[in-house]
């Protein structure tokens, strides 16, 4: 999945402008729901990925925005971040999202049971994804269900020149902030949109909202 200044206080919304010393360290880890499963996966890719590219962790909190005791525990397997971190991780090393998260498995048909899979959340448990492809392949494209709380939003920062955002909801009432422009979403409309810019997901209604994205990057993945 964003800085955006003059943001409201945490209980008017579900995602809120990180606090700074060792609350900062606090907010980056993600709510004690999310799947601790994926921790040593992000861990031992972080570390492979950092090392390849010549960074110390010093220099890779510097590009992300994300502490350096933070990204040290992610890396020993000891904290699982949030999405947004994650995002802020993958942004700084110019990798996809999936790249923190990848697990390597055979190849040939893959069945993906519900209730084996891999959830990310956001620090308070408001927004919550599920990736919905295997990581093992070259790609282009990715698949992921998202959820957002009532009266929540989740703000991203901007994605690689040439990505490509193809949202549909199926449940609830979305409003999508795309830079300057705001779009109102119900249940069956679906949105199409360069994500090479921030975005905020914003549940305005009273119900949960669930979504499916389909992210398209502009090179090859994996």
């Amino acid at each position: 999945m964003a800085s955006v200044p003059a943001e409201p206080p945490e209980d008017a919304v579900g995602s809120t402008a990180p606090p700074e010393g060792e609350a900062a360290w606090a907010y980056e880890v993600a709510h004690p729901d999310a799947d601790q499963d994926l921790a040593p996966v992000v861990g031992k890719n972080l570390r492979r990925l950092r090392i390849q590219r010549g960074l110390s962790l010093e220099r890779l909190s510097k590009a992300s925005g994300v502490s350096r005791a933070m990204l040290g525990q992610v890396e020993l397997g000891q904290s699982a971040p949030t999405i947004n971190v994650l995002w802020k991780i993958a942004r700084a090393l110019d990798l996809p999202f999936s790249a923190l998260i990848s697990n390597s498995a055979g190849a040939g048909t893959r069945l993906m049971r519900a209730p084996q899979a891999k959830r990310l959340t956001s620090h308070d448990g408001r927004f919550a994804s599920r990736a919905l492809f295997p990581f093992d392949e070259p790609r282009r494209v990715e698949f992921y269900e998202l959820s957002l709380k009532a009266h929540s939003e989740e703000r991203a920062d901007a994605h690689p020149p040439g990505t490509m955002e193809n949202l549909v909801v199926t449940r609830g009432t979305l409003e999508m902030e795309i830079g300057a422009d705001h779009h109102l979403l119900t249940t069956g409309d679906a949105i199409l949109f360069e994500a090479d810019k921030p975005h905020v997901y914003r549940n305005v209604g009273a119900e949960d909202i669930t979504m499916y994205l389909v992210m398209s990057y502009a090179e090859e993945v994996g």
